[in-house]
Formats: structure tokens, C-alpha cells, sequence
């Protein structure tokens, strides 16, 4: 399921991304930020010199968000431990006992 991002929803913004890319990283406003105005996500995208790859990503990105925050998440079913397990553990439990009884010197 893809979210539809209407675009009168969103307003983006360009600016000079920093780091790492050279002289045409420092010169040109590849950086993209996008700010969704309904529900207040901001996401940014600067990896990219390009500003059309960089606001690709940050739709990309926007996207995503918005779907997280839509999921509903399952509420757990509790289960009740089998009775085999019951006593496995408690098996273990004494095994675990004895060895500990066992290493313990003698009075």
C-alpha cells in the first residue's frame, strides 16, 4: 500500500547541503527538505548532488514516515506455558541446583 502525497500538502525547500562532494556540492542547493504540513513530518535528503535524485529520496523518506505512523500495531495474545515446558524448566532448575550443591565443599 502506497501512500498518495497530494502536493499541496507539502512544502519543499532547497538548500546548499555540507560535507563531503567538492566545488559543485558547495555551489549549487542540492539539498532537499520537505516538510509535511498536515501532520508535521520534516524529512531531508542531501547524499545526492543532484537536487532531482535528493528530492526523489526525501519523497521517498516521506513516505515511509507517514506509513509507520498509519500502522497499527498487533495487541499480543498472552499464552499460557505448556505443561512440558513447566517441567523442563523446573528440571533444568534442579540440575542447576545439584551441580552448584555438588561444587560446594564439604563441612
Amino acid at each position: 500500500m502506497t501512500i498518495e502525497i497530494n502536493e499541496a500538502d507539502i512544502q519543499v525547500e532547497f538548500y546548499r547541503g555540507s560535507g563531503p562532494g567538492g566545488q559543485h556540492r558547495n555551489t549549487t542547493d542540492s539539498a532537499v527538505r520537505i516538510r509535511h504540513l498536515p501532520s508535521g513530518i520534516v524529512v531531508h535528503a542531501s547524499e545526492n548532488r543532484s537536487q532531482l535524485r535528493n528530492r526523489e529520496v526525501a519523497l521517498q523518506r516521506l513516505r515511509e514516515a507517514l506509513e509507520r505512523r498509519n500502522r497499527t500495531v498487533k495487541k499480543r495474545i498472552a499464552t499460557k506455558v505448556s505443561k512440558g515446558q513447566k517441567e523442563k524448566r523446573l528440571s533444568e532448575k534442579k540440575m542447576v541446583a545439584l551441580r552448584k550443591k555438588l561444587r560446594r565443599p564439604e563441612e
